[in-house]
């Protein structure tokens, strides 16, 4: 974590497989592929939260992580709620899911069973999704402001094997 002079944010980078939710005004950063981010934002309180899982659904061997987006997104609706936001103004940014594998289709792509499983927790949770950026070939950087509710998201986009892009 690192202190930004520019508006008194603090910085937190999210390892896949974590989440982060704290009161306080963050900027938290993470790169997703086929992972999912959900943010979720209290606009009355203005905090927030965000988690980076890898695979859709926790099979039930050993600990309930949130490396699975069925533990991950339900994990991250109670620590905004422990640290005083209320589930009706709770709002959801989805992200990710990502198809980089071109070429592995079919029950293997990881990204869309990860979007997928995000919006239908989300509905479930009784959140509204009020924003997303997900699917496609393309790499993403995201970028969420707790304070603001922001999110800024960069795409890298592949490159051929000849060195076009």
């Amino acid at each position: 974590m690192q202190i930004n002079d520019t508006n008194d944010a603090i910085s937190h980078y999210l390892y896949p497989g974590m989440l982060f939710a704290r009161n306080g005004n963050y900027i938290i950063s993470t790169i997703l592929g086929s992972c999912v981010a959900v943010c979720l934002w209290d606009p009355i309180l203005r905090i927030g939260g965000m988690n980076h899982y890898l695979l859709p659904l926790w099979n039930g061997d050993g600990l309930p992580t949130p490396r699975y987006g069925n533990v991950a997104i339900p994990m991250l609706v109670e620590k905004l709620l422990s640290i005083g936001g209320r589930r009706e103004n709770l709002r959801a940014k989805v992200f990710g899911g990502a198809n980089v594998l071109e070429s592995v289709g079919g029950l293997m792509e990881v990204g869309s069973r990860n979007v997928t499983l995000a919006e239908d927790t989300l509905v479930q949770e009784e959140i509204s999704i009020i924003g997303h950026d997900v699917g496609g070939t393309a790499g993403r950087k995201v970028i969420f402001f707790t304070e603001s509710g922001d999110v800024f998201v960069r795409k890298f986009e592949k490159k051929s094997g000849n060195g076009n892009p």
